[in-house]
């Protein structure tokens, strides 16, 4: 076995770095140099204890990252030694009702590397090959640990079927909303983010996006205001806050788009009579599909993000608890990525 070193989370926001030994390569899989792993929203949930019932303790963490090959297995012949890739860390059974209509994404046994298998915080890793995706030479590697967020934002602006000249409201500027409004703006729509965080509100207005503050405006006015009454086409909730959840319904137009993307951990209220009364739709949108990544590598190698002013703070592994507290705390961050070889 070859060693390794390894973030594992062990419960009770608790974060430890130690060797760890990888195991043997296996037939169709390939092991992985790991360059970068972003710190993301689900690795936030985990630390705090939301997901202990699924993670098996201690878990090696992490899932938004970049690395290069080192090895193959012996039935591995599409993938070569020293090239870049990134990983769509799904497992699915290929037996169930959402695999059989291809819906894996949503599997109803699904397996996410980093949250019910080891995840990428580590500096070696193994993966099943068909995970892969390569990554182009046009993208750096700290780049390349983008390309799993993008790939959530490009499938819930997909979910939400957004067309050139909507009108899309997106609750809370964290990095997915964030993303979800860089893409929606790709997209052709005229966007609006609602955010309480200044730093978070400052950065989106750098990247020439419409912003709110709900504790400063009545975003439900402003809405109005702003697309001559009619309400928002598309309503992404993306915050995570009961109180937008609240809110999101008043803030689209009759049989316009809500779009769930925020984990509640907990139910919270939701105006029912709003779907009835003026033909609302409400989607989930989770996770991504192969296409998704296609996408996401595409857009990310045409220059058209700013992917590197994203990126609010570079750690080592041993930073890790650090950055979580960091980001627990509300700080003027956007995206830490850690280094993990």
């Amino acid at each position: 076995m070859s060693a390794s070193v390894a973030a594992f989370y062990e419960g009770g926001r608790t974060i430890r770095v130690a060797e760890t030994q990888v195991s043997p390569l296996g037939p169709e899989d390939v092991r992985l140099k790991v360059a970068f792993c972003g710190i993301c929203g689900t690795d936030l949930h985990i630390y705090h204890g939301h997901m202990d019932q699924r993670v098996k303790l201690p878990q090696i963490i992490g899932h938004e990252m970049s690395g290069v090959i080192e090895a193959v297995g012996d039935r591995v012949t599409e993938w070569r030694v020293g090239e870049h890739v990134t990983v769509r860390p799904i497992l699915h059974c290929g037996e169930c009702s959402a695999c059989r209509a291809g819906y894996t994404h949503i599997c109803t046994r699904i397996r996410v590397l980093g949250i019910d298998a080891p995840g990428a915080m580590q500096g070696l890793w193994n993966v099943p090959a068909h995970t892969l995706h390569r990554l182009p030479a046009s993208l750096t590697l700290q780049q390349g640990a983008l390309v799993e967020p993008i790939s959530v934002a490009c499938h819930d602006v997909r979910r939400g079927d957004v067309k050139p000249g909507d009108n899309v409201m997106v609750l809370g500027s964290g990095p997915i909303g964030l993303l979800i409004a860089m893409i929606a703006k790709l997209a052709g729509a005229r966007v609006l983010v609602s955010e309480v965080n200044p730093f978070r509100l400052e950065l989106a207005k750098s990247f020439g996006i419409d912003t709110v503050n709900p504790r400063e405006s009545d975003i439900v006015r402003v809405v109005a205001d702003s697309t001559g009454g009619a309400g928002a086409d598309v309503v992404f909730e993306v915050s995570g806050v009961a109180g937008a959840v609240e809110s999101m319904t008043k803030l689209v137009r009759p049989r316009g788009r809500l779009v769930m993307v925020a984990i509640h951990p907990k139910p919270v209220p939701v105006d029912l009579f709003q779907f009835f009364l003026r033909e609302l739709s409400l989607q989930g949108a989770r996770l991504y599909e192969r296409r998704d990544f296609d996408q996401a590598i595409e857009i990310a190698s045409s220059g058209q993000l700013p992917l590197d002013r994203i990126v609010s703070l570079v750690t080592r592994l041993d930073g890790l608890q650090d950055g979580l507290e960091k980001m627990d705390s509300g700080a003027s961050i956007m995206k830490i990525l850690v280094a993990c070889s």
